[in-house]
């Protein structure tokens, strides 16, 4: 068969197809209804079956699934030809219907084939069941997006951003387009960094979030903005991170933090209902210092229990050394009293790798627990221990003994070891989690670290701690920023903005910054709030992060188009690449040797 251009006067072409073009009916959506229409659909070749000397079976794909054509003469096609197929619909005979195709009552017969393309063969096969490396399928994503898989994340991520449009456009948001080549601002991740053709030497940054132009679209009277925005931060690859990701960016005037989670909520509930078909419910919140006494977390996955335990006063008095520390907590792992001696012991060099100092695991049994350690407590510690646990024989318990923050780190991440369920399973639970603190540590030089970029507005029944010379108050200063979690995954984050002058000096002072380092880091946003700042307050979610759960995938790239590898490069690209000497000049521009 030769290939053939249609053209626009074809009299086949059915008018009312309309925008459909070429074809009357899309392959998948074909049903017993239809039986006796002539149609015309166009696609890929799926797969070919020859059935007899003169006649086969071509299942064609497009977008919306598959449909068998039944043609005579066929014998020329091959998988993934390009092909438009002009036929009737009609019942399969019985005995040859396939119930796991939504078309897998009808075929299309008396087939007339116009082939619009060939195609060489594939490096892959475009199958669900066939696994392929992914840098194979990152290098030809244009044949890996041809998967019903794909076609499935890609559409439902359109879905999930026409909906959080919607959803901000009926709450009176305004959608802005913030640039993308600014001056570099410290934002916690380093910058992608762009040269300036005009001005040798000097530097755009492309932005990590729209952070300081939302804030200045309050001071401009914006009110409400938004934008489906891209970001870009140059920071270690994993499953849920990208240099290129896209965020649903906020900001509001006038409001406060209960109102921007009220805001949000909205738009999430849009999305979900956009991908679900159905509203999720309302979504809890629980304090930062909850989260991390109960699930070790920030972003706690409430799927599953496994919940952290505080056993610090149980062991009060103890004379085990081990156990004389600021913090004791413990995980009850219900039936786990069977976990070999190997398991354990890989369990402890993972606590210890993530920083504790040891783990201590004791079986449950009948009339006694049974611990290397157990010789040391005594028999009221002991039964303290299980009545605080809840500990019932069959029971596995595991302790970790630390500073505070220790412990929860390093139970939060067992925990995810022993119960974390797959991303398909446990439905979606949303977390608010608020009270987050305003400072994360003191520095080697007694000033605080902030956990936030600098203007984040303090809980206001902890303003009165910024003026305390000890550093515990300091430490315990709650700021009004805001995390929403979805099954462990931290969505995004958020915060009240200090817009007052007096508490911005007081955060600089605080943090060491004087008035020409602001002025340098900050000054065209300090300079907009010379002239009148309204309070207000926004956040921000990962898109990929969202769309991916909503998805059932593991990893965002399967909901990006054309993502990087977990190395960072492009393998369909190549990038990235060297820039030939004439770029470089042109640039000013010179390369250093390799280091050695």
């Amino acid at each position: 068969m030769t290939p053939t251009t249609p053209s626009s006067d074809d009299p086949s072409r059915d008018p009312a197809a309309g925008a459909r073009g070429l074809r009357s009916d899309y392959c998948g959506d074909l049903r017993v209804g239809d039986e006796g229409r002539q149609v015309q659909v166009c696609g890929w070749v799926a797969r070919r079956r020859e059935h007899g000397e003169h006649l086969a079976f071509i299942d064609l794909r497009d977008h919306t699934g598959l449909v068998q054509c039944v043609v005579d003469g066929a014998h020329e096609l091959r998988n993934e030809w390009v092909v438009r197929v002009t036929g009737t619909v009609r019942r399969r005979p019985d005995g040859t219907l396939n119930e796991d195709l939504p078309t897998g009552e009808i075929e299309v017969g008396d087939c007339t084939v116009e082939v619009l393309s060939s195609s060489e063969p594939v490096p892959f096969p475009i199958d669900e069941r066939v696994e392929v490396d992914e840098t194979v399928r990152l290098r030809h994503r244009y044949l890996d997006l041809r998967a019903s898989r794909m076609q499935r994340n890609l559409r439902l991520r359109a879905a999930v951003n026409g909906a959080l449009r919607a959803a901000m456009d009926r709450q009176g948001f305004v959608e802005i387009e913030t640039p993308l080549l600014i001056a570099s601002t410290p934002e916690g991740a380093r910058d992608f960094v762009v040269p300036s053709r005009l001005s040798p030497g000097e530097f755009y940054a492309l932005p990590q979030s729209p952070q300081l132009f939302k804030q200045l679209c309050m001071v401009g009277s914006v009110d409400r903005y938004y934008q489906v925005a891209r970001c870009l931060r140059d920071e270690d690859l994993r499953a849920d991170r990208q240099f290129e990701f896209s965020q649903l960016d906020l900001e509001a005037s006038f409001v406060s933090q209960s109102d921007i989670l009220d805001m949000v909520g909205v738009a999430i509930r849009a999305a979900v209902a956009s991908a679900r078909g159905e509203e999720p419910g309302p979504i809890a919140h629980m304090t930062w210092r909850d989260a991390m006494d109960r699930f070790g977390s920030d972003k706690p996955d409430t799927r599953f229990e496994l919940e952290l335990v505080d056993v610090t006063g149980v062991f009060a008095q103890t004379e085990f050394n081990a156990f004389r520390a600021p913090s004791v907590k413990a995980i009850r792992v219900p039936g786990g009293a069977d976990t070999t001696r190997s398991r354990l012991d890989d369990l402890t060099d993972r606590a210890k790798r993530w920083g504790a100092k040891g783990l201590v695991w004791m079986r449950v049994e009948p009339d006694e627990i049974n611990s290397p350690v157990a010789k040391f407590l005594s028999a009221t510690e002991l039964a303290d221990l299980r009545a605080a646990t809840g500990a019932t024989a069959g029971d596995l318990l595991l302790i970790v003994a630390d500073e505070w923050r220790t412990t929860c780190h390093v139970l939060g991440l067992l925990r995810l070891e022993l119960g974390r369920p797959a991303v398909t399973e446990g439905g979606l639970q949303f977390l608010w989690v608020v009270d987050f603190p305003l400072f994360e540590a003191l520095g080697e030089d007694g000033s605080p670290v902030p956990a936030h970029h600098p203007f984040t507005m303090p809980h206001p029944d902890d303003l009165h701690l910024l003026d305390s010379a000890q550093s515990a108050d300091l430490l315990s200063v709650r700021s009004q920023a805001y995390d929403l979690v979805l099954n462990g995954w931290e969505l995004g984050s958020g915060s009240v903005r200090i817009h007052d002058p007096v508490v911005q000096r007081r955060i600089f002072a605080l943090l060491g910054i004087g008035a020409d380092e602001a002025q340098d880091r900050f000054g065209f946003l300090l300079d907009a709030f010379r002239f009148g700042a309204p309070p207000h307050a926004g956040f921000a979610f990962g898109i990929d992060r969202l769309v991916a759960l909503l998805a059932g995938e593991e990893n965002i790239r399967e909901v990006i188009a054309f993502p990087k590898t977990q190395s960072g490069g492009d393998p369909l690209t190549g990038a990235p690449g060297p820039l030939d000497p004439g770029q470089l000049g042109e640039l000013g521009l010179r390369l250093l040797p390799p280091a050695n």
